[in-house]
């Protein structure tokens, strides 16, 4: 089979999106015949250029001659000459616009319900995300499979610790993530809050709170097996991969109730509710405590997510869509 992918996410973020086609790649590779397509770099001009022409342009014009693209974003053709696979890592710009940007708000409600649908075939990446895709965007069920994000190297127990007892929480400051909450509660346990990721939007407060900044991944991975506990309280995520990337370090997590990370630790993290700071420093307190038990059933959960499983289970999805 002669797939292609669009790379664009990679100039775009080091995050969850940049984070899932990374891990899939060499695998893909080594099951298909894989072409990337990408155009411009990270800017915000050329981001909106991406959107106004590559991807109802000159991607359709690129991706011709493969069976099948896959778009790993919601970002994608609306038309192509060539079925078309989505996968969707959350829909907060539908759920909760008023946490985004201007031009990714506008984006959100004019195009994205009309790529998804028009695609051969979603990919969610959790239970939770395929019942919002179903729910908000209106894609009958049948066309939407799950694959879950994965982890590997370098997040294992093995390896250098950061020193210091802190909490950690990971992702880009913007609104979503919670991190007022989460400085208030660390604030009332009197423990160090340590912030890994980048500045984002919204005016985020990082008062209270040591934010290291972005980092690799072999000082991300000693940050995780070092913690106290990682902490991870977002109000709203397709999947939480910094949940799963602490788990696979060793690390006793603390994360929301009710969400798409609760489905991930499947009980090997303690829920709270995240917009509650006592309830999150409950959960803290109880994470410490337990911080060997947890670490340990966090691991063994963390080894059912393989980027070999989820490379196989792309690829199946890939040859449905061909064949739809």
């Amino acid at each position: 089979m002669k797939a292609g992918i669009d790379l664009s996410p990679l100039a775009l973020t080091r995050a969850g999106t940049a984070r899932y086609v990374e891990g899939l790649l060499p695998h893909l590779r080594e099951r298909v015949e894989l072409t990337g397509f990408r155009w411009g770099g990270g800017g915000r001009t050329t981001a909106a250029l991406r959107d106004l022409w590559w991807y109802p342009v000159g991607l359709p014009l690129r991706a011709r001659g493969v069976d099948v693209l896959h778009c790993p974003t919601y970002r994608a053709p609306l038309r192509a000459a060539v079925p078309v696979v989505v996968t969707v890592h959350d829909l907060a710009v539908l759920r909760h616009p008023e946490a985004f940007r201007r031009w990714s708000r506008t984006y959100g409600g004019l195009t994205v319900r009309r790529v998804i649908r028009a695609a051969a075939r979603v990919i969610a990446v959790s239970e939770f995300t395929k019942r919002e895709v179903v729910e908000l965007a209106g894609v009958p069920e049948e066309r939407v499979r799950v694959v879950p994000n994965a982890v590997g190297v370098p997040f294992s127990p093995e390896g250098p610790r950061a020193e210091g007892d802190y909490v950690l929480a990971v992702g880009t400051l913007e609104p979503r993530k919670n991190l007022p909450r989460l400085a208030d509660a660390a604030g009332r346990l009197g423990v160090e809050l340590r912030v890994v990721g980048a500045r984002g939007w919204g005016d985020v407060d990082v008062a209270g709170i040591r934010w290291v900044g972005e980092v690799d991944d072999e000082t991300l991975a000693g940050l995780y097996r070092g913690a106290l506990c990682v902490a991870y309280p977002s109000l709203y995520e397709g999947f939480g991969i910094p949940v799963l990337e602490a788990m696979a370090s060793g690390a006793a997590v603390v994360t929301s109730e009710r969400s798409a990370m609760a489905e991930v630790a499947d009980g090997a993290a303690v829920l709270v509710d995240p917009r509650d700071p006592d309830a999150i420093a409950t959960g803290i307190e109880r994470a410490i405590e337990e911080r060997e038990a947890l670490g340990a059933r966090g691991l063994e959960r963390a080894r059912g997510y393989t980027w070999e499983a989820a490379a196989e289970a792309t690829v199946r999805v890939y040859e449905e869509a061909a064949g739809a």
